[in-house]
């Protein structure tokens, strides 16, 4: 079975890897989207999908990577086009994991297999928290995996952030 789950990881955190590791127990290949990969420079939306796409391959180890493939999602005007451009990019899922009730409206309007993925320390485990928290100097690095530490690391989160 192959699976597909999307997440703007902005920046990728431990509740994404988490989700990640779940959904590789339930499938033998996962497709991950990133989404909103048009976007970045943001306050939503800060960091570059090609270093979010770093941020996820340097957080999972050598085992997992074989299992996965990651594509970028951008986002488009419509939401009901969405989901038939992810068809597009992704060449096949028969499972799609989220903890999005959009997302699960969307893709149930299509018929598509959900899985739910159980979101854990939600309020602490957000992007929006930890962008906070970076542009405020607390404690960060806590939420997050190395990889994606060494990433933000290299391009200085706290200016990224307060530039915007």
């Amino acid at each position: 079975m192959i699976g597909f789950l999307i997440g703007r990881f902005q920046p990728f955190h431990l509740g994404h890897l988490e989700a990640i590791k779940f959904a590789l127990s339930k499938v033998e290949h996962l497709h991950v989207g990133i989404g909103s990969s048009n976007k970045s420079h943001e306050k939503r939306n800060p960091f570059t999908a090609d270093e979010r796409k770093k941020m996820i391959l340097s957080s999972i180890d050598d085992k997992l990577k074989k299992n996965l493939s990651i594509h970028y999602i951008p986002d488009v005007d419509d939401h009901s086009k969405w989901t038939h451009l992810v068809d597009e990019l992704i060449p096949e899922y028969d499972v799609v994991f989220s903890n999005d009730d959009f997302t699960h409206e969307l893709y149930g309007k299509r018929g598509k297999s959900i899985i739910p993925v159980e979101l854990k320390s939600r309020s602490d485990l957000s992007g929006t928290n930890i962008r906070n928290l970076i542009s405020t100097d607390q404690d960060w690095k806590q939420f997050l995996p190395s990889g994606t530490i060494d990433v933000l690391s290299e391009i200085d989160p706290k200016k990224r952030l307060s530039d915007l």
